[in-house]
């Protein structure tokens, strides 16, 4: 029988939400109590049931921690933890993301700050830095966002195991042809509206996030800019008309519907609150030609703020979205974004939610 996981990392640890039908829900946790959780990833692959978690803790520092019970129990080991080599005088910050690779089911890539890229070849065991990204010659201009500067995006295509895109802030977005071992910057058509004597360079944009429609588009959030791309992100377009703000951090799309695109708009970049003080999503069934609100349920008067990873699917049938908020909620939709629920409240802030229906 199935249950649909609900994994909700945080400032100060790890959550669990869990349910048959998701109408009613049991929570664990925390795991790892005052450790950051900044990115989890499931790893159904294989008929595994793993969870993969980026943990930081303030003593000991970043490490990748693995459950093989779907988030019930986790061993811990300090072997996990990412280390720099040493001739790269560069120290680990964070791991920002974690994600297996859909054509290797041995293969997990992670995205660190500072700005680098680690593959991991015994299912999230060992990592070792890919050293095309960390060499490339652009990378010693990457400028950190406010974020900190960080590869937060990793995107392998399904069945083209030598083709990846990988986005940062503030770097932009890049792309390998062949496994990672070089990498070429994929930003035309993206503005750097901060760069006001070149508003399209070549690379620096700030991109918040970028997801892979059904059907191979690309959609990306970038720090003001909503955009598509139909050639596998060899170039972008706006779709940010309809929308009630062009600024933002997270971007999901369907898993088997193309043209099906979620954004969390922010009001502004300086103030970083839900438009009009409506926590909402924004949805299109048109790859952003068209675009509308879905808040039954959310909060009204909301003052807080959902971050790039904050938001997550779960692939059932209809899929389940899922938001967390800074001020430690989260809410579910069973009905892909119709109306919400609040299924966790008081947690700390929330850094990044992921859902999985696991066996």
């Amino acid at each position: 029988m199935a249950e649909t996981i609900v994994a909700v990392g945080t400032r100060k640890g790890l959550w669990i939400a869990r349910s048959a039908d998701r109408q009613e829900w049991s929570v664990e946790g925390p795991h790892f109590l005052m450790s950051e959780v900044a990115s989890i990833a499931f790893d159904t692959r294989a008929g595994r049931r793993s969870v993969l978690a980026g943990v930081k803790s303030w003593h000991w520092g970043p490490t990748v921690q693995v459950s093989e019970d779907a988030g019930r129990t986790w061993s811990e080991s300090a072997d996990r933890a990412l280390a720099f080599p040493s001739d790269t005088d560069a120290a680990l910050e964070r791991v920002w993301q974690l994600t297996p690779d859909p054509n290797d089911d041995d293969v997990v890539w992670a995205g660190v700050q500072p700005h680098a890229l680690f593959r991991s070849a015994d299912r999230g065991e060992r990592f070792e830095l890919v050293r095309g990204l960390w060499d490339h010659p652009h990378r010693p201009t990457w400028e950190p966002g406010f974020g900190g500067g960080a590869v937060h995006t990793i995107v392998p295509e399904p069945g083209r195991p030598e083709r990846m895109l990988v986005a940062m802030s503030t770097g932009g977005v890049y792309r390998s042809q062949d496994a990672g071992e070089t990498w070429a910057p994929s930003n035309p058509g993206i503005r750097a509206y901060f760069q006001p004597d070149n508003e399209y360079p070549e690379y620096g944009q700030c991109v918040h996030k970028v997801a892979r429609g059904a059907d191979g588009e690309f959609f990306a959030q970038n720090h003001k800019g909503v955009y598509r791309s139909g050639d596998g992100g060899a170039t972008w377009e706006s779709i940010a008309d309809g929308l009630p703000t062009d600024f933002g951090f997270t971007i999901l799309t369907h898993p088997r519907r193309p043209g099906v695109v979620w954004n969390v708009p922010v009001q502004d970049d300086g103030e970083r609150i839900p438009p009009a003080a409506q926590l909402q999503v924004q949805r299109s069934d048109d790859s952003g030609g068209s675009w509308r609100t879905q808040a039954v349920g959310l909060p009204d008067h909301s003052y807080t703020c959902v971050l790039r990873d904050a938001a997550g699917l779960d692939g059932g049938d209809p899929v389940g979205l899922y938001v967390g908020t800074r001020n430690g909620d989260v809410f579910a939709s069973t009905d892909e974004g119709e109306t919400f629920s609040r299924i966790l409240t008081q947690l700390p802030d929330v850094l990044v939610v992921r859902a999985a229906s696991v066996e």
